[in-house]
């Protein structure tokens, strides 16, 4: 029997399932009878409205005659359901808010659209949530005025606003950026729209570390093992907090001592370097701790499935408040540490990019301002001069 995919994708600013098949002539008359069904030539395949009742149709059409794989179309459906504006009421009294109460129904039309582009381009849910709160921002700036209509000029205009009245950091005027553009150039196709728009120049800042003393005071600050081997693993390893969450009992590597990090930032898989000691650690760790984790080497007690972000790195706070640190650092600079430890000791900058899972060498290159590596062997001028006995103290 064949099998047919469905797949949403945006054709011409309307959401649509797009059917998938091998060429098949019986399977090509059915479909070609659904309701509202057309062809897609830059798609190359048969497509009806993405909504439920065209869903069913298909359904119906193919009952017995193919295997439906629908898998694809109903993640996409789950990820656009929870993007969707809160319609839920607290109270019969209290009613949540809707941004889109102060819009008109073309900015309304847009942020739909502009969510439905960054599905389907497969971004990931922490850069949706980003784009579209700085989407939300704009929109909620212009309120009645369609944003389709605005021009080069008008977007000036706009991010001047959110620097001398908002007084946005930086930073937040870049995402800000980068959020307009992909509305531009990715929904509407407008490519030239930003080559006349500066951006202000980010500051630069130096990776936040701990020295070895203040590792040596974190880690003795943690009593339960748990903890204590996420926090290795961290540090060993060079890990994101999203990548420790996510690391299963079958990416450890015990033969060929190596982690695999799969799907980290930019959907980039990876190996780093298993270390023994660490390695003898996770081993005391998963025999020792009940219940045993199954899946993922760092199991939540509550729901068996993989520890939530936010508690990793409550986790390394409590124990940085008990060790006394006042540095205002997060669980991030366990990675910086890594790095900067790994270059202090002689490590090619070019083996250490690969291990963090940068794109670009220049990432990489800003821990060369925080080594000491370099630094050691540099004399200051002041000593020569006192060790010359041409300065009075």
């Amino acid at each position: 029997m064949e099998t047919v995919t469905l797949k949403a994708f945006y054709h011409r600013t309307e959401e649509c399932i797009g059917i998938y098949f091998k060429h098949n002539i019986a399977l090509n008359d059915i479909i070609k009878k659904l309701p509202k069904v057309k062809w897609s030539k830059t798609t190359n395949c048969w497509y009806v409205p993405c909504n439920k009742e065209y869903y069913e149709h298909i359904v119906k059409a193919l009952n017995d005659k193919a295997v439906l794989q629908t898998s694809e179309l109903k993640s996409y459906l789950h990820q656009r359901k929870a993007l969707l504006p809160a319609t839920k009421k607290i109270n019969e009294n209290k009613p949540v808010i809707n941004f889109t109460n102060s819009l008109c129904e073309e900015n309304i039309a847009a942020f739909t659209n502009y969510k439905t582009i960054l599905l389907l381009k497969a971004y990931s849910p922490g850069t949706i949530k980003t784009y579209c709160n700085e989407f939300r921002a704009f929109l909620q700036a212009l309120k009645q005025i369609p944003a389709a209509n605005l021009e080069t000029k008008h977007i000036q205009r706009y991010i001047l606003y959110c620097i001398n009245t908002l007084h946005l950091q930086e930073n937040t005027i870049h995402s800000r950026m980068n959020a307009l553009k992909f509305y531009y150039e990715q929904v509407l196709h407008r490519q030239k729209m930003f080559i006349d728009i500066p951006r202000p120049k980010k500051p630069l800042l130096l990776p936040k570390l701990l020295n070895e003393d203040e590792l040596r005071n974190l880690f003795n600050a943690l009593s339960n093992k748990k903890h204590k081997a996420m926090l290795f693993t961290a540090y060993s390893a060079g890990l994101r907090v999203s990548e420790i969450v996510n690391l299963k009992i079958s990416h450890i590597d015990s033969q060929r001592m190596q982690i695999f990090i799969e799907r980290a930032k930019g959907k980039k898989d990876r190996y780093v370097n298993l270390s023994p000691i660490l390695l003898d650690i996770l081993r005391k760790y998963i025999a020792g701790y009940k219940p045993r984790p199954k899946i993922y080497l760092f199991e939540s007690e509550q729901t068996m499935a993989a520890y939530p972000i936010r508690t990793v790195q409550q986790i390394f706070s409590n124990a940085k408040h008990k060790a006394g640190i006042k540095k205002e650092v997060g669980i991030h600079s366990l990675r910086h540490s890594f790095a900067t430890h790994l270059l202090d000791k002689g490590t090619d900058i070019r083996y250490i990019k690969d291990l963090l899972g940068h794109f670009d060498i220049k990432t990489t290159e800003r821990y060369l301002h925080v080594s000491k590596q370099s630094l050691v062997n540099i004399i200051s001028p002041l000593d020569d001069l006192m060790k010359n006995n041409e300065i009075d103290w």
